[in-house]
């Protein structure tokens, strides 16, 4: 088991677990990677949810366009599902 004290003087506090990252995976490898994008303080700058559905706010569209145009300057990605939540994004990426 890794020495946890040790990463948070690494990291400044910055990160609240430690990495979930695998030890001897090679993340420059072409492979389909699932991504959170999280918020600074977990504000709730993308929308709401209201009766089960998401509203985006201004700042959401933006993320959500953003998100589709990662292609546009990465062609060797691809888009896999993906969705903008209030207060952070899920998506999958594959690096082709």
């Amino acid at each position: 088991m890794k020495n946890t004290s040790n990463l948070s003087v690494l990291f400044k506090r910055k990160y609240r677990i430690p990495s979930t990252r695998l030890q001897n995976w090679d993340y420059g490898r072409n492979a389909s990677y699932f991504i959170t994008i999280c918020t600074k303080n977990r504000n709730c700058y993308f929308g709401e949810i209201r009766d089960c559905d998401m509203y985006l706010s201004d700042m959401g569209k933006l993320a959500d366009q953003f998100w589709i145009e990662i292609p546009e300057h990465f062609p060797f990605i691809e888009l896999g599902k993906y969705v903008v939540m209030p207060n952070h994004v899920h998506g999958i990426l594959i690096i082709k």
